[in-house]
C-alpha cells in the first residue's frame, strides 16, 4: 500500500468515526421535526397596519388632537419596526418558555417575522400558546371618573344597559349580566365595531370610556359566589397615568374572600414613585388596571398600602378568574408588553399519532426501497453489485456527517435569528427529509452503474482487469460529477427559497448525493485496489439484459416532439381551466391560503355527510378527501377550506371538530393535525416556488454552457422545461393538488433529468473527439445506443425506490412519489427524444467545435 492509498484509508476511517460520533446515541442526537413527533408551529409577523394606526393615534394625542402629517407617521412606524424585532423575540421567548415545552424553537426570520416551534405540544398547550403569542400585554393604570359611582347609579335608576347586557340585582347591589347565551355573546364580541360602541355607552365626556369589570357575584356572609359572574360598570379615563414599564414583577396569590385568585403587582422604583404621587393626589379615587383593553380591576387608591422608604411599591388585580387564568395573566405580565402588535400568519399543528404514522411509513419505504435496490444490484452485477451495496450501507453511515457539513454550508445563504444551532448538531429530520434519504438510495447506485457499465466496455475491448477497472472509474468521473452537481444546484436553490420541511429535504438530498459520490468514486475504488489481484485475468461477472443496439432514435424525433407538445398543451389547458373554475381543487393551501384539518377516525363516513357537517359548522367551501397509503395504512380525513373561522366566529378547527363529532359520532373523528396559511404567506410561497424553478434552470444552463457548449445547455434546458410541464400536466390530470412538496419534486425531477441528459452528452462529446468522420446526428444516435443500458438501469433503481415511497408513504409523501414516478419516466424519454434533437437542431446538423472542425 503506497502513501496515497494509506491517506485515503485514514481519511475514510476518520469520516466514519466522525459520522458515528455525530450520530451516537441516535435517540439523543436525531431531532425529529414537528411532522414526525407532533407539536405546533407558528409564524408570527408584526401587524404593520395596526401598528400604523396605533402610532397615528399616539401622535395625534401628543399633538393635542391635531392631525399629524403622513410622513411623520410613516417615519415613526419605521423607527418602531427597526427597534421592535429583538424585543418581540425576547418577549415571545419568555412567554413560550413558561409553557414548559421541551426545547422550543424561537427564531427571527425576514420581513419582521418570528418562527415558533413547540415540539410535542398537545392541543391544550397549542391553544394556550396561541393566546399568549397574540396577547399584546399592554398594561395601563387609568383613573376612574370622580363621579363614576353617581353616573353608574343613574344608569341603574333609569334602567339603562349596554348592548348585549341586562341589569341584574344581586343581594343589595346592581350589576350587569349577559342578555344572550355564550354563543350569542361571542358573536357580538366578534363584531369589530362592538367594543367601540360599548366604550361610548352613556359616557359623560369623550375623554372617558365605559368599561365593565368582571367579578364573582356577591354571596352570603361576605363571601362571593364561585359560579355566578356579574359585571360592574366604570367610567374610565382613556389617558393612562402609568404604563406597563412601571411593572417590576407579578405574582398570583389566593384571594381568601372569594376563594379565587388575585395578581399582586410589584412596581419599579419609578413606578412606585408615580404610584405614591397618585396616592397623595388622588386618594380615595379608583385606579383602573387595564390589560389589552380589558378592565381587570379598579381598586381605590387607599385599599393597599405598602410603603418602603416612603414610596408605594405595589398594586393588586382582583377579578373573577381561575387559578389557571391567574397564572397565565401573571406570566404574560412578567414577560412584558410587546412594543408592536403581532399576528399569526401561518400555523401548523400535528398530533403525535399522525407523527408516528409518518415515521412508520417512512421507515417502511426506506427499508423496502433499499432492499429492492440492493437485491437488484447484487443479482445483476454479482461481486461489483456487492461493492455497490456496501457503498449504500456506507452512505447511510456517512450521511450524518454529510448532513452536518451540507447544513452548515447552506445556512450561509439564509439569515438565522434567535439562538444558533450547536456546532455538531444534526439538522432536524422531517418526513420530506426521510423521502430525500430514500430517494438518494436509488440515485446513489446511478454512479456505480455508470462505472460498472464503463468497466464492461473496457473488458469487451480486451483490457486487463486492473486496467479496465481504472479506465471505468476515470472515464465515468466527469459524467458522474457533472450530473450530480446539476442536481445539487437544484437542491441548493430549493433550500434557499424553500421553508421548513422542504429545506430538510434539500439538505438530505444534497448530502446524500455528495456522500454517494465519495463512496462510489473513492471508497469502492479503494476496495477494488485492495482486493484485486495482479494475477487476475477473468473479467468480473455481470448480467447484460440490454445488448448492443443500433436503433435510429432520432428518426422518430418529430413524432415524439409532436406527441409531447400535444400532451403538454392538452393537460395544461385542463389545468388552467380547473384553476379558473375552482383553484382550491388544483392548488393546496400552500398557494391559496386557508386551513387544512386532518382527522383520524374509527369508521369512514360518506363524504356527503362530512360536507353536510361542515356546512352546519358554517364552513361553506369545505373540500373533503380521505387519504390512505397504498398499503391501506394511515387512513385520515382531510378537510380544506379558505376560512379561518366557522359558525359564531369560532376557530375553524373547533367548529369543524364539534360538528363532525356531534353529527357523525359513530365515525369517531378526532383532530390530529391543523395547518393555517395566510393569503400573504401563500402568495410568497407561490412566488418563491416559481423563482426557485427559474433560478434552478438558469444555474443549470450556465453550468452546462461552461462544461459543454450553449447548444448542449439549450437542449438540456428545453428537456427539463418539457419534463416539468409534462409532469405537472399529467400529475394534475390525475386529480391531485399542487403543493410546496410538488415544487420540491419538480426541482428534483429537473436535477435528475439533467443527470440523465449529461451522461449522453458526455458520451457524445467523447465520441466527437474519437470519430471525425460521422455526422453529428450519427454520433448522437451512436452515443444514445451506447448508454441505453445505463439509462434504463439507473432509472429502474430510482423507479424502484420511488415506487416504495408511493405504495408505503402517506399524505404529502404519496403525492411527492406520484409526481416523481411520472417525472422519472418522462425524464428518460426526454433525454433521448427532446434534449438531443434540440441540440442537433441548434447546430443545424454541424458538428460542435469541441469535436474538431465543423463538418456536416
Amino acid at each position: 500500500m503506497d502513501r496515497k492509498q494509506l491517506w485515503q484509508w485514514l481519511i475514510f476511517a476518520t469520516a466514519i468515526l466522525f459520522s458515528l460520533y455525530v450520530l451516537w446515541p441516535p435517540w439523543e442526537k436525531i431531532r425529529l421535526g414537528l411532522d414526525l413527533q407532533g407539536g405546533s408551529s407558528f409564524t408570527v409577523q408584526i401587524d404593520k397596519e395596526k401598528l400604523h394606526e396605533q402610532v397615528r393615534e399616539r401622535l395625534v394625542e401628543a399633538n393635542k388632537g391635531a392631525e399629524v402629517a403622513s410622513n411623520d407617521v410613516d417615519n415613526a412606524v419605521q423607527n418602531a419596526l427597526n427597534n421592535s424585532d429583538t424585543r418581540i423575540l425576547e418577549i415571545l421567548r419568555n412567554r413560550v418558555d413558561q409553557l414548559g415545552v421541551n426545547e422550543p424553537v424561537i427564531a427571527a426570520g425576514s420581513n419582521h417575522r418570528i418562527l415558533i416551534q413547540l415540539p410535542g405540544a398537545n392541543e391544550k398547550t397549542h391553544r394556550e400558546a396561541e393566546e399568549r403569542i397574540q396577547s399584546a400585554a399592554f398594561l395601563q393604570f387609568r383613573l376612574v371618573h370622580k363621579a363614576s359611582e353617581e353616573l353608574v347609579r343613574d344608569l341603574f335608576d333609569k334602567g339603562k344597559a349596554p348592548e348585549g347586557y341586562r341589569i341584574a340585582r344581586v343581594g343589595t347591589g346592581n350589576f350587569y349580566e349577559p342578555a344572550r347565551d355564550k354563543k350569542g355573546m361571542d358573536e357580538l364580541r366578534g363584531d369589530p365595531t362592538y367594543l367601540r360602541r360599548l366604550g361610548m355607552f352613556e359616557v359623560p365626556d369623550p375623554s372617558y370610556e365605559f368599561m365593565l369589570e368582571r367579578e364573582f357575584a356577591p354571596g352570603e356572609n361576605g363571601r362571593r359566589s364561585a359560579t355566578r359572574i356579574v359585571y360592574k360598570p366604570h367610567f374610565v379615563r382613556r389617558k393612562a397615568e402609568m404604563a406597563g414599564d412601571a411593572l417590576k414583577r407579578a405574582a398570583d396569590e389566593p384571594n381568601t374572600m372569594t376563594g379565587g385568585q388575585e395578581i399582586n403587582l410589584e412596581l419599579t422604583r419609578a413606578g412606585g414613585e408615580r404610584m405614591a404621587k397618585l396616592f397623595n393626589e388622588q386618594a380615595g379615587r379608583p385606579l383602573a388596571i387595564v390589560l389589552d383593553g380589558t378592565l381587570y380591576s379598579a381598586p381605590v387608591l387607599n385599599e393597599k398600602r405598602e410603603h418602603i422608604t416612603g414610596i408605594m411599591r405595589g398594586a393588586v388585580i382582583t377579578g373573577a378568574f381561575s387559578l389557571e387564568e391567574a397564572r397565565r395573566l401573571r406570566d404574560v405580565l412578567n414577560s412584558g408588553s410587546l412594543p408592536a402588535p403581532v399576528r399569526i400568519i401561518e400555523k401548523h399543528v400535528v398530533g403525535s399519532t399522525l407523527g408516528q404514522d409518518a415515521i412508520d411509513s417512512g421507515v417502511r419505504a426506506a427499508v423496502v426501497g433499499s432492499l429492492l435496490v440492493g437485491l437488484f444490484m447484487l443479482v445483476y452485477y454479482a461481486y461489483c453489485g456487492l461493492l455497490a451495496d456496501l457503498a449504500l450501507v456506507l452512505n447511510v453511515v456517512l450521511l450524518p456527517a454529510g448532513m452536518l457539513l451540507v447544513a452548515g454550508f447552506l445556512r450561509v445563504f439564509i439569515s438565522q435569528g434567535g439562538a444558533g444551532a450547536a456546532l455538531l448538531q444534526l439538522p432536524v429530520l422531517t418526513m420530506p427529509g426521510i423521502a430525500g434519504i430514500v430517494l438518494t438510495v436509488g440515485m446513489a447506485v446511478d454512479a456505480n452503474v455508470l462505472i460498472f457499465e464503463r468497466m464492461r466496455e473496457e473488458f469487451l475491448a480486451g483490457k486487463s482487469v486492473r486496467a479496465a477497472v481504472a479506465a471505468g472509474y476515470d472515464r465515468a468521473f466527469y459524467a458522474i460529477f457533472d450530473s450530480n452537481i446539476t442536481t445539487v444546484i437544484s437542491g441548493v436553490i430549493m433550500f434557499i427559497f424553500g421553508s421548513g420541511p422542504v429545506r430538510g429535504y434539500a439538505i438530505t438530498l444534497c448530502a446524500g448525493l455528495l456522500v454517494s459520490m465519495y463512496t462510489s468514486l473513492v471508497v469502492t475504488r479503494m476496495i477494488f485496489d485492495a482486493t484485486l489481484s495482479d494475477s487476475r485475468s477473468q473479467a468480473y461477472r455481470m448480467m447484460r439484459w440490454i445488448k448492443e443496439t443500433a436503433i435510429d432514435f432520432l428518426a422518430a424525433r418529430k413524432v415524439a416532439i409532436a406527441f409531447s407538445v400535444g400532451v403538454i398543451a392538452v393537460t395544461l389547458a385542463i389545468f388552467a381551466w380547473r384553476l379558473q373554475t375552482d383553484r382550491r381543487h388544483v392548488l393546496a393551501v400552500d398557494f391559496t391560503g386557508g386551513s387544512t384539518l386532518t382527522f383520524d377516525y374509527r369508521a369512514r363516513a360518506p363524504l356527503e355527510a362530512v360536507s353536510a357537517a361542515a356546512a352546519e359548522a358554517g364552513v361553506a367551501d369545505a373540500l373533503s378527501q380521505y387519504q390512505t397509503a397504498m398499503d391501506g395504512s394511515g387512513g385520515v380525513l382531510q378537510i380544506k377550506t379558505s376560512q379561518d373561522t366557522g359558525k359564531d366566529k369560532a376557530p375553524i378547527a373547533q367548529a369543524l371538530t364539534a360538528a363532525l363529532q356531534q353529527r357523525l359520532p359513530d365515525s369517531g373523528f378526532r383532530l390530529v393535525a391543523e395547518e393555517q396559511i395566510g393569503a400573504q404567506v401563500s402568495a410568497e410561497l407561490a412566488r418563491d416556488g416559481l423563482i426557485a424553478i427559474l433560478l434552478s434552470l438558469v444555474g443549470i444552463i450556465v453550468y452546462l454552457t461552461i462544461r459543454f457548449e450553449f447548444g448542449f445547455a439549450l437542449g438540456a434546458i428545453v428537456a427539463v422545461f418539457h419534463d416539468a410541464l409534462f409532469t405537472l400536466g399529467v400529475y394534475c390530470l390525475c386529480g391531485r393538488q399542487v403543493s410546496l412538496t410538488i415544487v420540491a419534486a419538480l426541482l428534483t425531477i429537473i436535477g435528475y433529468s439533467v443527470n440523465d441528459t449529461i451522461v449522453i452528452f458526455d458520451r457524445i462529446r467523447e465520441n466527437l473527439k474519437l470519430d471525425q468522420r460521422r455526422s453529428f446526428a450519427e454520433i448522437a444516435n451512436w452515443s444514445i445506443n451506447q448508454t441505453l443500458g445505463r439509462t434504463l438501469l439507473t432509472n429502474l433503481t430510482v423507479f424502484l425506490v420511488v415506487l416504495s415511497l408511493f405504495f408505503l408513504g402517506g399524505g404529502a409523501i404519496n403525492d411527492f412519489a406520484a409526481c416523481m414516478l411520472i417525472g422519472v419516466v418522462v425524464g428518460t424519454y426526454s433525454t433521448v427524444y427532446i434534449a438531443t434533437p434540440v441540440t442537433i437542431a441548434w447546430h443545424r446538423g454541424r458538428r460542435p467545435s469541441m469535436g474538431g472542425p465543423a463538418k456536416k
